[in-house]
């Protein structure tokens, strides 16, 4: 079955769509930050999976965006491929986007859908309920802190920590710029769809075990590239820390 507006259900195979019954915008509230601005050192990770495609992302989007500037968050939004078949190919899909959201499900963070919230690899949030991914922030910015990250000119260092579990160290680069995308075709043919913090790249760097480990880092392949690391504890597992670097 096709996706049916405003939110859709990717099966983990990736054969079959199931419809889900639409939500609307909830009104959001205001989120203090702290004093501080948050750390820059391990901010709380939100993940959008979207696409240019579905009708109800425009909203979570917006919401996206709004807290894209927050110190003491990474917002990342992830382009999935799901839609892509049904009138618009979205210009910043990944195959690898989509199985990170089936990573997520597997691992039990809600279902393969558009727009979906991950907050930190631990909460999965409707793209329509501000309200929720506002209180799932909140919650996560109380985590136990992680290893800590630093970073030189042309690599990144995740330092020694006691207890820690096995992780993988993942480089994510995006692209901070408002882009304006104009829609030609699909459920949003016709709008022009501001996107930021759009993930171009995502790699592996590599495991960390609990000791210190330093990591090189290729060139980003686009200019004007924004890069952050995340240390992550299986495929779909809670994010332990991160950084902006």
């Amino acid at each position: 079955m096709w996706p049916r507006r405003p939110l859709v259900i990717a099966m983990l195979a990736g054969s079959m769509l199931a419809a889900l019954s639409g939500c609307g915008k909830s009104e959001a509230s205001p989120v203090p930050q702290s004093a501080a601005g948050g750390s820059a050192r391990s901010p709380v990770v939100v993940e959008l999976f979207q696409s240019q495609g579905c009708s109800s992302c425009p909203p979570a989007n917006a919401d996206l965006n709004a807290i894209a500037d927050r110190r003491d968050v990474l917002a990342l939004s992830f382009a999935v491929t799901y839609w892509d078949r049904l009138g618009w190919k979205d210009t910043f899909a990944s195959p690898l986007f989509t199985v990170r959201q089936q990573d997520y499900a597997r691992a039990g963070r809600g279902e393969v859908a558009t727009p979906e919230f991950i907050v930190n690899g631990v909460s999965a949030v409707l793209g329509s309920n501000r309200p929720a991914l506002d209180a799932a922030i909140a919650r996560s910015a109380t985590a136990a802190p992680g290893p800590e990250i630093s970073a030189a000119a042309a690599s990144v260092r995740v330092e020694a920590a006691a207890g820690g579990m096995p992780a993988t160290v993942w480089l994510v680069r995006y692209d901070p710029r408002t882009r304006q995308v104009p829609i030609r075709a699909g459920e949003n043919s016709g709008r022009t769809l501001p996107h930021r913090n759009i993930v171009r790249e995502l790699v592996r760097l590599g495991e960390w075990k609990g000791s210190a480990v330093t990591y090189p880092l290729v060139p980003a392949r686009e200019t004007g590239l924004v890069t952050a690391v995340l240390i992550q504890r299986g495929n779909g597992g809670p994010i332990v820390a991160a950084r902006k670097v």
